[in-house]
């Protein structure tokens, strides 16, 4: 069954539960808006709705090195309290979610992030290809908003699929474990760091892997 943004929207603003498990609610309800609210509740991801106004100061930065070194994260989780921050449930979280970014290499944590200068862009490029086919600009509108989605899914952390359930989201992931500990829990920042990414090579370097591919 096809359900449309609006549906997605009206259940998002009634639960407070992500997109992405909203969208899914509606397609395991054929679009049935009360059945969809009991489906999140069952899940867990509308209970974590309720907690999203408490203030969530405490937490804890968590990091992840992969790859002999070559790979690092430093990832900051904020949760109501430090006794919370302390609970293995919580640390496991942060630690996963390092982990996951290590995995994914998000560019940003949720798509709010996203410069609109960016989202433009990317829409100009879809709008484009779109044109190139053929399509009426109605159906190209469409194809946008999908495209969009699909980009937002792409980098924005919260969206990607959870690399140890490619099944549920990390938002779903993040409303799972806020349904578990009982507080409110959010991802604030995250950096990333890739061994040499953004160096130039020196010259020697380079020479010597000239050398190396002409079998000298």
């Amino acid at each position: 069954m096809s359900i449309s943004a609006a549906q997605v929207n009206e259940l998002r603003k009634v639960t407070g539960a992500g997109l992405m498990d909203c969208k899914k609610a509606l397609q395991e309800t054929d679009g049935d808006q009360e059945k969809a609210v009991d489906y999140l509740r069952k899940k867990g991801l509308a209970a974590a709705s309720k907690k999203a106004g408490r203030v969530a100061s405490e937490g804890s930065v968590g990091s992840y090195i992969h790859a002999g070194g070559k790979i690092g994260v430093l990832v900051e989780v904020n949760c109501e309290t430090d006794f919370v921050a302390k609970n293995d449930n919580f640390q496991n979280f942060v630690k996963d979610i390092a982990m996951h970014i290590a995995a994914a290499s998000p560019m940003f944590v949720r798509r709010e992030e996203v410069s609109s200068d960016v989202l433009e862009r990317e829409k100009e490029i879809y709008r484009s290809k779109a044109r190139e086919s053929g399509k009426p600009d109605n159906i190209i509108e469409k194809i946008i908003e999908g495209q969009v989605n699909k980009f937002y899914a792409d980098i924005c952390l919260l969206e990607q699929p959870y690399v140890k359930d490619p099944d549920k989201t990390v938002q779903t992931y993040l409303n799972e474990t806020i349904a578990t500990i009982g507080e409110n829990m959010s991802i604030r920042r995250f950096a990333r760091f890739v061994l040499g990414e953004g160096l130039e090579k020196k010259e020697s370097d380079f020479a010597a892997e000239v050398a190396a591919a002409a079998g000298n």
